[in-house]
């Protein structure tokens, strides 16, 4: 069993940055991959980036490449999403997600552990 917390959501200018953390508690959180998905309203919720176990892999949306950067740090049991210039389209709840095989997935149904979400907004 893995619980998750993000944080760090909030309201940004075009063009500011946020970073997002996502805190986990279990035992199989340091050898699981991570991700990060969105979902707008009246919206599917879409994925964003993942992570690999060890952070050495790492996938991206390609709305986000370039923009965003995911990392890991597993001592702290904490995953964290670097957003840099924010656009208005950016704008959705944020989840982070767990599984616990180490390879990385983007299909949301590939995650067995969600946090609760965390509103980013970015005003234009």
């Amino acid at each position: 069993q893995v619980q998750l917390v993000e944080s760090g959501g909030g309201l940004v200018q075009a063009g500011g940055s946020l970073r997002l953390s996502c805190a986990g508690a279990g035992r199989t959180f340091s050898s699981g991959a991570m991700g990060w998905f969105r979902q707008a309203p009246g919206k599917e919720r879409e994925f964003v980036v993942a992570i690999n176990w060890s952070g050495g892999r790492t996938y991206y949306a390609d709305s986000v490449k370039g923009r965003f950067t995911i990392s890991r740090d597993n001592a702290k049991n904490t995953v964290y999403l670097q957003m840099n210039s924010l656009k208005p389209e950016d704008t959705a709840v944020y989840y982070c997600a767990a599984r616990p095989w180490a390879n990385i997935a983007t299909g949301p149904y590939e995650y067995d552990y969600w946090g609760q979400g965390t509103q980013v907004t970015v005003s234009s």
